[in-house]
Order: structure tokens, then sequence, then C-alpha cells
């Protein structure tokens, strides 16, 4: 029965000792992988690039027109200089609008706004100008069909402005209408 009892014995301390291994090639698997996926979460959030010092610099390359590794142009630098002033944005102001809104059969209800285009480029001021006709017959009929619920609160503002965006990037088209701005809106 010694025989027997040594046998089982030295069975269960190899089993214990595989096990021991097994848990040890875990961790050294696990470790590696954990520490990988914690880089690779502080990189792509954004963290990690400035600690090194390497987001600075895109950026910087970035604002002169030059690619990361390049020297970036001088303060003078023409294309510079139209790159920037190509990003101001410039507004022009489109006449009053006045409409009636659908309400059925119920008493009249009116809008009125005064409304700014926001442009890209300062060269395609003529050309919208010379579309303003086209615009207030689009924004007046889009208002026509709108009901006075749908223009209440905030959100209902900005769904009107999306609506009018759109509409104004088709009437303008090939040019780009940016943002449309309410200086004024009353719905009586």
């Amino acid at each position: 029965m010694s025989s027997h009892a040594t046998t089982a014995d030295a069975m269960t301390d190899e089993a214990g000792a595989a096990k021991k291994g097994g848990s040890k090639k875990l961790v050294l698997l696990a470790v590696p992988l954990l520490l990988v996926g914690l880089v690779a979460g502080l990189w792509f959030s954004g963290i990690l690039p400035p600690l090194l010092g390497m987001g600075e610099k895109h950026e910087e390359a970035e604002k002169h027109g030059a690619k990361p590794g390049e020297k970036a142009g001088a303060p003078g630098d023409l294309k510079a200089e139209a790159e920037a002033k190509a990003k101001i944005p410039v507004f022009i102001d489109m006449p009053e609008i006045v409409a009636n809104l659908n309400v059925g059969q119920r008493r009249s209800s009116f809008v009125k706004m005064k409304i700014k285009l926001e442009i890209g480029r300062a060269e395609d001021v003529a050309a919208i100008t010379a579309a303003m006709p086209r615009l207030q017959d689009m924004f007046t009929t889009y208002l026509r069909e709108t009901r006075p619920e749908e223009l209440r609160g905030s959100a209902g503002s900005y769904r009107l402005r999306e609506e009018l965006i759109g509409r104004a990037n088709i009437a303008v088209t090939p040019l780009r209408v940016v943002d449309i701005l309410f200086t004024e809106m009353l719905v009586q």
C-alpha cells in the first residue's frame, strides 16, 4: 500500500506543478497584452502623443501648410496668409422674411425672420448675393409648409437651421453656405 500511496502523492504533486505552470504562462501572456492595450488606449485617446512631444510638431506643421517633418514656412509666407484669409468667415445679410405658417383652418400664424448667411470664402459674396431671390423663394416656400409647433424650442430652431442650410446649398450650387444665423425670429 505504501507504494500505491507514494505514486498517488507523486501524481498529485505533478498535477499541482502543472497547474502552477499554467497560471505562470497565463500571467506571462496577460501582462504584456494589458500593457499593449493600455498604451494603445492612451495613444488613440490623444494623451500619449503630447507626452512624447509628437502632437505639437504635427499641429504646428499643419498650421503653416507644411507636412510633418518639413520645416514650416516663414510667417510672411503668401500661401499661409492666403489660407488664413480664406478661413475667416464672411456673413451676408438676407432681407427680412415674413411668411404665414401652415395652421389649417385655425387663426393665421406668421413667422418673421432676419437671417445671416455664413459662407467660407469672400470671393463668393457676389454670386450668393445674385442668388438671393432664389434663396428667399426657397426659404419662404419651406416656411409656408411649416407648422408653428415645429418651430418651438431650441430643437425646432436647430431643425429649421438644418433644413434652411440644405436648401441654401441647393440654391447656390456649386458654392457653399456654411451656416445660417438667426438674428431675429418671431412666431405669432
